[in-house]
């Protein structure tokens, strides 16, 4: 099931997408829109980091998978999914940080 729970829940946000915001909160962010998104990444990533500060793993875990899904439905918002950022890290995979960001700022 882990291996495949990305693609689940980029499946599921699709059909949230175009369902009811009266049924499904997720379906509620995506009508509200981008900033409705936004803020709740913002919060997420917020309490992600209160989380850390505390040092207790389970509030860790917690917060960085609400982190996670919320940032999957911004993905979602943008047309798309968690292919599209594991393909990234893949290519990045070996690079060291510094080559990786030295190449992002080379004239293409």
């Amino acid at each position: 099931m882990k291996e495949d729970i990305l693609s689940s829940l980029d499946e599921l946000l699709e059909q949230r997408k175009q369902a009811s915001p009266d049924e499904s909160y997720t379906a509620k962010l995506f009508n509200d829109g981008l900033d409705s998104i936004l803020k709740k990444v913002g919060e997420e990533a917020t309490e992600s980091i209160i989380a850390s500060k505390s040092g207790k793993n389970a509030d860790i875990i917690h917060e960085v998978a609400d982190l996670w899904f919320h940032t999957m439905v911004l993905l979602k918002h943008h047309g798309l999914d968690s292919n599209d950022v594991l393909k990234e890290l893949e290519r990045r995979f070996g690079l060291s940080g510094l080559e990786e960001k030295a190449n992002r700022n080379k004239p293409s």
